[in-house]
């Protein structure tokens, strides 16, 4: 099969196309014949060498495709061959093949492309897992979303204001911010121009947001406790700016505030296939009826990986860049 590989940890230029034998499904697995992959940050980061896949996983980026069943235990999740499904993987999406875990795999809601469906499961498994679970978000509570135009952040936007809630988010640039803004958020903040501390604290009648998704880090925790609002929860996803940033645990004990965190991919197969079946039974609908909607910015062929990354790293893009094989 084709696929892409990295050649050695580096700038996008690093991927290249290869030839690779056709993995093979075990048990609880199935082979995906793949009509589109999605690309995300963690792929970035693997492709610098600073995220390496976890035990057992392919070593080919790509953590999420789009195609058909051809092979493997499909039965065991409900599925035939030739089903058309979406598929959260651990790595090797960025191929024409790809194993996935059957518990992680979800059939294409009705009406989307596979294209669209590609853009699914990294971010909605993200959002579902670390807004919903962990931080805990509930109808009325108010939610800010730092990179809300990246996909994480138009799928967190999207989700928590169908579930009833109110939704700041920031971006770099005013255009950024409209088109976010369109997709149904109540305020977008340009961080670049105005400070999120102080507009959080106006917007909220300095009250502050319940839950903040964050994939910032470094200084913005402390910035987040201040507009945090009492019994607060901050959920770090990603570490755009630094490892570690200083705050006052004062703060975090007077105001009953909690600081977590998680990363996704080394999760065990039963942990993502439990937050498969919340989606399937709490967000799939929503996707039918057209009530959210995956944003596909662009497509890439797989053989032009790179471009893709290029992209990302820009910070162009506003929603999902997707390969197609």
């Amino acid at each position: 099969m084709k696929a892409v590989e990295i050649s050695q940890p580096g700038a996008p230029e690093v991927l290249k196309p290869v030839e690779r034998p056709m993995p093979e499904a075990g048990p609880g697995e199935v082979l995906i014949k793949v009509s589109a992959a999605g690309v995300n940050r963690p792929d970035v980061f693997q492709r610098q060498g600073a995220y390496p896949p976890p035990p057992g996983a392919s070593d080919l980026p790509g953590l999420e495709v789009a195609g058909e069943i051809i092979g493997g235990d499909a039965a065991a999740g409900g599925f035939n061959i030739g089903d058309k499904v979406c598929a959260l993987v651990a790595g090797g999406g960025y191929a024409e093949y790809c194993v996935a875990p059957i518990e992680q795999c979800l059939p294409i809601p009705a009406g989307l492309s596979e294209i669209e469906a590609a853009g699914l499961p990294e971010t909605y498994f993200t959002v579902w897992s670390n807004v919903f679970d962990r931080g805990g978000l509930s109808a009325g509570e108010t939610l800010l979303v730092h990179g809300g135009a990246s996909g994480i952040g138009t799928t967190a936007v999207q989700l928590a204001k169908a579930m009833g809630n109110t939704v700041y988010f920031t971006a770099g640039s005013d255009d950024r911010v409209r088109a976010v803004e369109e997709l149904g958020a109540d305020r977008g903040i340009n961080y670049r121009s105005h400070d999120f501390v102080e507009e959080v604290k106006k917007l909220t009648d300095g009250r502050g947001a319940d839950v903040i998704l964050d994939m910032v880090a470094g200084s913005y925790v402390a910035r987040n406790i201040q507009c945090l609002a009492d019994d607060g929860r901050i959920v770090i996803i990603a570490l755009l700016g630094g490892a570690r940033g200083e705050v006052d645990c004062g703060h975090i004990m007077r105001r009953r505030l909690t600081v977590t965190g998680s990363t996704l991919r080394p999760r065990s197969v039963a942990f993502k296939g439990e937050i498969a079946r919340k989606l399937r039974e709490r967000v799939w609908p929503l996707l039918e009826a057209r009530k959210i909607r995956p944003i596909i910015h662009a497509t890439f062929p797989l053989a032009e990986a790179w471009k893709a990354h290029a992209m990302m790293e820009a910070g162009d893009n506003i929603g999902k860049i997707i390969l197609t094989p």
